[in-house]
């Protein structure tokens, strides 16, 4: 594979926003760039050192390195594969009508693309970098390219914002490629080799999901903000003050945390925080489909956690992890509490082993809880793991266990059915 410092010949195909863009921009760190287009229009601007669009600084990147000879344009896609070692795939892929993505404009491609590659024994990867559902290079892409060995398929997603594209292009918080083959994906990272950034190198429909996930997030995030500023509005308290107070948080909101997928979540101030909010803002006539939302999707994410162990069948099922989460006895609203109503219910034998609670010691609220949820909880519940991991034919892990339970759990050879996505 080529070095850090070594230049690749590059294709992009497609010149939309995307396209052009991103050929600017790889010319400027030092590629040989091609621009491929069907549209005369694009391709002739490109070619007279023209940006085909407005967007902040494309226009002096497009003249400056089309001015240097790193930068052309073509309508040809066999004239920019001919001595392309990379090949950058930015056509579009728009919304059809019930919802689901147009692939026609990369259909076309790929099928370009095999046609001009036959018999090719030169190397070439072929990167799509439009935004395709996971499975779109299994399915579309590859079979495509079936039989010529001297191409592969990797996925390389873009994170550029209109309006801010080539800022976010030169100065990237993310670069991921995907693939099965390691060398073609180490190559499609090293176009980025120049930029301030370590490529995340991923599983292929990795790649493919990530772009869908950081979108979702991006407007979930913004949907939240407005949901909170109009019902902060409407209670007098001022949008900005709440969510700019709330964004200097960065242990738990603007970070890292809660951003792992695992065990639906309880306790005492989660679902009954969002019930408040609904509840008030049903009292204000006020509608926030998004928080309204939000306690239906955690039931919906413990329905098919339950759902995931009654199908494991008529076997005895240890349940480790008792409280809503890890290193706590709070058994208030547990989603585990709930889980067990269910298993008992259909029938299968459960026993529970939870590290930090033992009957005798639970009291109050929580003891009050639990008996009225599961009134004979305390023939259920078990000392030590040992008890339950002689007894149960499949573990059920509810929460992060710490890293001597984990030990203990592997060493048990049980089965585990890891809900909580927490076994180290």
């Amino acid at each position: 594979m080529p070095s850090q410092t070594e230049k690749l010949n590059v294709a992009v195909l497609g010149l939309g926003y995307v396209g052009s863009v991103t050929a600017a921009c790889l010319a400027a760190t030092g590629h040989q760039v091609c621009g491929v287009d069907r549209d005369d229009h694009k391709v002739a601007s490109l070619q007279r050192g023209d940006a085909p669009f407005y967007e902040p600084g494309l226009q002096e990147l497009v003249q400056k390195n089309s001015a240097a000879g790193r930068l052309r344009g073509s309508s040809s896609t066999a004239d920019a594969l001919g001595d392309a070692d990379v090949a950058l795939v930015c056509v579009g892929t728009p919304s059809e009508r019930n919802g689901n993505l147009g692939l026609d404009q990369l259909r076309r491609v790929t099928e370009e693309i095999a046609a001009v590659c036959r018999g090719r024994s030169k190397p070439l990867v072929v990167a799509i970098r439009s935004t395709v559902f996971p499975g779109t290079c299994e399915q579309v892409v590859i079979p495509a390219l079936a039989g010529i060995d001297a191409v592969k398929v990797v996925a390389n997603p873009e994170f550029m914002r209109e309006g801010a594209a080539v800022k976010d292009f030169m100065q990237p918080a993310l670069v991921v490629v995907g693939g099965h083959d390691s060398e073609a994906v180490k190559k499609t990272a090293s176009l980025y080799a120049g930029l301030n950034v370590k490529a995340s190198l991923v599983s292929l429909r990795t790649a493919e999901m990530i772009k869908y996930a950081c979108n979702a997030f991006h407007a979930v995030k913004i949907g939240f903000a407005n949901e909170i500023g109009a019902l902060a509005e409407v209670l007098g308290v001022s949008p900005e003050e709440v969510m700019t107070t709330l964004c200097h948080d960065e242990r738990l909101n603007i970070s890292r945390a809660y951003m792992k997928p695992g065990f639906a979540f309880g306790g005492s101030c989660l679902p009954k925080d969002l019930r408040a909010l609904e509840y008030r803002a049903s009292r204000l006539d006020l509608e926030l489909p998004l928080l309204e939302s939000v306690l239906r999707s955690n039931q919906e994410h413990l329905d098919r956690a339950t759902e995931a162990a009654l199908d494991l069948g008529n076997v005895r099922l240890g349940v480790v992890g008792l409280a809503f989460k890890e290193n706590t006895d709070d058994l208030r609203e547990s989603p585990v509490v709930t889980m067990l109503e269910s298993l008992i219910g259909k029938g299968r034998e459960i026993r529970v082993y939870d590290p930090h609670i033992q009957m005798d010691s639970i009291y109050g609220s929580n003891r009050a809880y639990i008996l009225n949820a599961i009134p004979h909880i305390g023939k259920l519940l078990t000392a030590s793991f040992d008890e339950i991991g002689g007894w149960a034919q499949h573990l059920v892990l509810t929460q992060k266990p710490s890293a001597e339970l984990s030990a203990q759990i592997r060493a048990s050879g049980k089965p585990v059915l890891d809900v909580a996505r927490g076994l180290a």
